[in-house]
């Protein structure tokens, strides 16, 4: 995998934390499609946030499919591709938090799913990426109000 998380990630902006940037080092990944973070370290003003524990986990995971999908071929006749698989990869943080006073650590997850129609990683490369920068740029554009609208359920 190209996925190389470097350390400290600068993270976007969310009211309540001011420059907040999270040191890290790679952690072993559930599996061999992935690679893991955990974060040991908080740069910034961050109060009351904790980096990673074994009951409060702080990591963010990066996975492919363990077995790509390839194309099958089209029909003789109508020239159609009948069935088009997905390469699914995901991008899955787990946080710890706390749900009530004296009460333990619960895992906060935030997954991102990127389905691929096999064929189109070689054929329609720049739209691929096109999508994924609208996607991610989106994300951390609207990072303040996407957290403002998670705890108050106004979007």
């Amino acid at each position: 995998m190209t996925v190389s998380l470097s350390s400290p990630v600068t993270g976007a902006a969310q009211t309540g934390l001011t420059s907040p940037t999270y040191t890290h080092v790679a952690d072993t990944a559930p599996d061999v499609n992935a690679k893991q973070y955990a974060v040991t370290a908080l740069g910034g003003t961050q109060t009351g946030v904790n980096v990673h524990s074994l009951s409060a986990p702080f990591q963010t995971a990066f996975w492919k499919p363990k077995v790509p999908k390839v194309l099958g071929k089209p029909n003789p006749t109508t020239g159609l591709i009948a069935n088009v698989p997905n390469n699914t990869h995901k991008v899955i943080t787990r946080k710890g938090v706390t749900p009530a006073v004296n009460q333990p650590f619960r895992n906060c997850v935030i997954t991102t799913v990127i389905d691929i129609p096999a064929g189109a990683d070689s054929y329609d490369a720049p739209n691929i990426r096109a999508a994924l920068s609208m996607h991610l740029g989106s994300l951390a554009q609207v990072s303040s109000g996407l957290g403002d609208t998670v705890l108050s359920g106004v979007l």
